[in-house]
């Protein structure tokens, strides 16, 4: 559906993507992640239209996306930073709305009233940022699009609207194949929406994944010994490419490994320890240690 293939972009001397590449599957909830300065706005206005990229191709359902309205009434982006006509109240920017989008539901936009109960009269800029993203999921959710492009989508929100919108958006990937591409520090949130996810460093795409495989290709060990831990491990046993972090506490060792995880458990099984224990691990800890082999790791701070 989406396809990105070694985009570069810089400004004057300054690179901030290089030969990034990028697929997101019609009908998926795609996760790019990034830490600040990574791109992931850039990357995002390329994907809206918005930037011309100096190199590479960024195509939705086979057609380029710049200068291509055809293509960008598919598509809603919303952004952390909202714009609205000042003088517009939400009934007259859904009116607006009805005029440029071709596939507008009437319909939908008076249902939606029941989960937005907001007074259509009010002028939006007068209204919070919270009510503001609500407007901005109301009336693009009534767009009945087929990409959905969200930076820093529900913050703002309180948890009851949040959960809300990611129903109202989860329903339409099951039922209409709405494909999203969705950029956010959430990375809790994330974890239980997305299938597939980015992470993005330094301008280009680290790692890209279906959720349940990136999971499978990082394991967190808690290992107990009877008394040292053997002089040596893990690096004595394991590839030193497959220990990311270790974290001791007397005679327990926590343990971040990447590589098959049968594999893993028989090698670490073979120093005979007395606790062997395999624990998940979260979108959050799978970020940082994917990227901690690029400087990025967390590291003791002496003040």
């Amino acid at each position: 559906m989406i396809e990105i293939t070694n985009l570069q972009k810089s400004f004057d001397k300054f690179k901030v993507l290089t030969n990034l590449s990028l697929h997101v599957r019609k009908g998926s909830v795609y996760g790019l992640l990034g830490p600040n300065g990574a791109g992931k706005t850039t990357l995002i206005k390329h994907l809206t239209g918005i930037y011309q990229p100096d190199a590479g191709t960024i195509t939705i359902d086979g057609q380029p996306v710049y200068e291509n309205p055809a293509i960008k009434s598919l598509m809603v982006y919303i952004p952390d930073d909202l714009y609205f006509f000042s003088q517009y109240n939400i009934e007259e920017t859904a009116k607006f709305y009805a005029q440029i989008y071709p596939t507008w539901n009437k319909e939908r936009y008076e249902l939606l009233k029941n989960v937005f109960t907001m007074d259509t009269q009010r002028r939006i800029v007068r209204l919070s940022k919270g009510m503001q993203k609500q407007v901005a999921f109301w009336l693009g959710i009534c767009i009945m699009p087929q990409v959905m492009v969200l930076d820093e989508p529900v913050d703002g929100l309180d948890p009851v609207m949040r959960k809300k919108v990611w129903n109202l958006i989860l329903q339409d990937v099951a039922e209409r194949q709405t494909t999203v591409l969705v950029s956010s520090h959430n990375l809790r949130e994330l974890e239980d929406v997305c299938d597939h996810v980015g992470i993005l460093h330094n301008g280009t795409i680290l790692v890209e994944k279906e959720l349940d495989n990136l999971k499978m290709d990082l394991h967190k060990l808690q290992i107990a010994f009877a008394g040292e831990i053997p002089t040596g491990f893990p690096g004595n046993v394991l590839p030193q490419e497959a220990i990311l972090h270790q974290e001791q506490n007397g005679s327990v060792l926590l343990l971040i490994a990447k590589g098959e995880r049968e594999k893993l458990l028989n090698i670490v099984q073979q120093t005979n320890p007395v606790l062997l224990d395999l624990l998940p691990l979260s979108l959050e800890e799978i970020f940082i240690y994917e990227l901690g082999g690029t400087g990025y790791d967390i590291q003791n701070i002496l003040i």
